[in-house]
């Protein structure tokens, strides 16, 4: 009998991912593909859906198949971005770029229309998040307000996944997890569309039908077939976003287990029993029917460290081992990594970045450890107001490309005083995706020990005990700078205009 393998792809912010996977969890052959993304005003972060979202898709599946010669594929799964807008026409071609995740703020206006419209509290009870620049809600007002002749024709609602899927198999449907990121379109108790309340915010527009991630919705017609190269008839799941994707490759499964996701940004998942909506925080549905779970995450972290290094011309590697040297503390700097404004737990899109302390005797090791340092304090921030939400504390998993190196990874430990699990398999989102497709189909093979844990980071308590002093600092320095950063903010978008 041929060897049965599976397909995962990921749509990622700066590259997109994909592994050829046995049913037992054995990757046989991975892809990476580096696509760009555009900023083509003041806080508007797009991507176009056909040449990344589509193009890198189709690459991904021509350099796996043929490791798949000779074998079974047995099902297709697929992640992205967001929670993203992509308004399409009712054959599902888009009808502009799509609107990415939290990172892009241009509808701050509807944000406040809508919490006024339907009150802040009902808005956290019903969807379990309060409307912030991660909430498509928003952005869907802002696109009819904007850009009304292309509202006017827009038939379908789409975020990469979806889009996958639809171009895939034809169905027009979204997983439940995708959609209770949709605030304030999605009933999180109820697990289905708040049909009232999203007539009022897309009067008219046709929602996609629901489905939970480890479905399979369809198979993959003749036409796309033809034009990626995969069997006709292959299984392909509903999809989800991918740091729950990602959450699912790393074991993140069980209430109380927390994922930690070191990349561009910063992204946590802590899996819930039942719902607890935190002003501060996202809630919103699982990947598994009998989950919630309370999402946190921070504009930059990988970014941060990428600006330094282009600024100072140097290469990681380098710039690590230089920083590992320095003390903790960084020889008194103090960074607050708002370089994009912040999410969670502030909600503060023009937050902005500082760096304190600085003297002429400081050198960019300190200044690179202090914005790992800087990005470890914005972790215990959100840990903190996940634990004040009432999520029961367990496993720390941390994934993603920091957790290479060890550096960061322990100055988040020692920060934190949290020990971080760090699992055999870091490939990410797309290793998660093939993870559900082998449960959709039942064909996976002993699928919880897919990802065994590889080691431990484990907290310095003297060094814990050091940064306690400068994270109370950290914190009290958003809070004493806030009106100045709002200034420059404003000033820095009147000389984009």
């Amino acid at each position: 009998m041929a060897e049965g393998v599976l397909i995962g792809i990921d749509i990622g912010t700066s590259s997109s991912k994909g592994v050829l996977v046995t049913t037992d969890g054995r990757i046989v052959a991975r892809s990476t593909k580096p696509h760009d993304t555009s900023y083509p005003h003041p806080g508007w972060v797009e991507h176009d859906a056909e040449s990344v979202w589509w193009n890198d898709f189709t690459a991904i599946v021509r350099d796996l198949l043929p490791a798949a010669e000779g074998r079974t594929i047995e099902g297709l799964g697929v992640s992205g971005i967001g929670p993203v807008l992509l308004p399409a026409d009712g054959d599902g071609n888009p009808l502009r770029p799509a609107i990415l995740y939290g990172v892009d703020t241009r509808a701050t206006t509807e944000i406040a229309e809508l919490t006024e419209g339907f009150g802040a509290d009902e808005i956290l009870r019903r969807g379990g998040s309060a409307l912030t620049s991660q909430a498509v809600g928003p952005k869907i007002r802002w696109l009819a307000k904007n850009e009304p002749e292309v509202y006017a024709r827009t038939e379908k609602l789409l975020m990469c996944s979806s889009y996958l899927v639809h171009r895939l198999t034809g169905r027009y449907v979204l997983d439940h997890h995708s959609a209770s990121q949709c605030d304030p379109l999605y009933d999180l108790r109820a697990r289905d569309w708040s049909k009232d309340w999203a007539q009022r915010v897309a009067p008219d527009l046709p929602l996609p039908e629901l489905a939970w991630p480890t479905e399979v919705v369809g198979r993959v017609g003749a036409h796309a077939a033809a034009e990626t190269g995969l069997p006709e008839g292959l299984p392909v799941t509903t999809g989800t976003i991918d740091a729950w994707a990602e959450a699912t490759s790393a074991g993140v499964r069980e209430p109380g287990d927390v994922m930690l996701m070191y990349g561009t940004t910063m992204f946590f998942v802590q899996v819930l029993t039942d719902p607890r909506p935190h002003s501060a925080l996202w809630g919103t549905c699982g990947v598994f029917p009998d989950t919630y779970t309370l999402a946190a995450g921070m504009a930059t972290s990988g970014a941060v460290t990428d600006w330094i290094r282009r600024l100072v011309d140097g290469d990681f590697a380098e710039l690590v081992e230089q920083a590992a040297g320095a003390p903790a503390g960084s020889r008194g700097l103090l960074l607050l990594p708002y370089f994009a404004g912040e999410r969670t737990p502030i909600f503060d899109p023009d937050a902005r970045g500082a760096l304190l302390g600085l003297t002429t005797s400081h050198g960019r090791a300190e200044v690179y450890r202090a914005a790992l340092e800087g990005i470890g304090y914005g972790v215990r921030h959100n840990l903190e107001a996940m634990s004040s939400a009432g999520g029961r504390a367990g496993r720390l998993v941390a994934v993603g490309g920091g957790t290479q190196g060890g550096l960061w990874t322990q100055i988040v430990s020692d920060i934190s005083g949290q020990e971080q699990q760090i699992p055999s398999e870091t490939v990410g989102a797309a290793f998660g995706d093939a993870l559900m497709a082998g449960i959709a189909t039942g064909t996976a093979v002993d699928e919880r020990q897919w990802n065994p844990v590889a080691r431990t980071v484990v907290p310095d308590p003297e060094r814990t005990e050091r940064y306690d002093a400068f994270y109370q600092h950290y914190l009290e320095l958003y809070r004493a700078t806030a009106d100045i950063q709002h200034f420059l903010a404003r000033q820095q978008h009147a000389a984009d205009d």
